[in-house]
């Protein structure tokens, strides 16, 4: 039963990985022409994947199929602190901001600018202006290499008590916070004197 319970675990945390199909979207089948490049889109936070279906159902209406090709919508892997347990979510790493790769021109422009949900191309006047290919290269490596990260749901400053551990009941600050490891520095009070200590998120929480 207990081997049983463990395949399960594993078959939920393999699902939450993140998956290419999570952030890259064909726009159209045929592939990018050399004069395509990048562009920054912004959208109404929390419609970004409405967006992206949306522009693909009017790109295939207004057959530019041959200006409009991919959209990516950037995502990472963090943990959240909830009722005690570690939990693993995807998150926007930019909310409210889609890549798109098209051809500019007044077509594609018009159909990307008009789509719902879209508030404008990202760029100084009234032309757009497209990102370097490398960066898109690296805000993509980034999103593949998958560095699981802790969202802190504390600040430096703020006062803590710790709920477990050898300082459990005690009283303390917040000096650093470290997201990648997922652990706080508290400055407790030990003999008198003000002592940091190191403990994972899951020993402190708010007062």
């Amino acid at each position: 039963m207990g081997q049983k319970v463990t395949k399960e675990a594993k078959k939920k945390k393999k699902a939450k990985k993140i998956k290419k199909s999570d952030y890259r979207f064909q726009i159209s089948e045929a592939k990018p022409s050399f004069r395509s490049a990048w562009f920054v889109v912004h959208t109404y936070s929390g419609h970004e994947h409405r967006v992206v279906e949306a522009l693909k159902q009017r790109v295939g209406t207004m057959g530019l199929e041959d200006r409009v090709f991919e959209a990516v919508i950037p995502l990472q892997t963090k943990y959240v602190i909830r009722r005690g347990q570690k939990i693993k979510t995807k998150e926007k790493v930019f909310p409210g901001y889609i890549l798109v790769n098209l051809v500019l021109d007044d077509n594609s422009w018009i159909v990307v600018k008009t789509t719902p949900g879209v508030t404008g191309f990202v760029g100084s006047g009234e032309k757009p202006l497209p990102i370097a290919k490398s960066e898109v290269e690296k805000i993509i490596a980034a999103v593949e290499k998958e560095k699981p990260q802790y969202k802190a749901k504390f600040s430096v400053g703020e006062a803590v008590k710790v709920v477990d551990g050898p300082f459990a009941d005690s009283l303390g600050t917040i000096d650093n916070i470290d997201k990648k490891r997922g652990k706080v520095k508290v400055l407790i009070s030990i003999f008198g004197r003000e002592t940091p200590v190191e403990l994972d998120f899951l020993q402190v929480s708010k007062i």
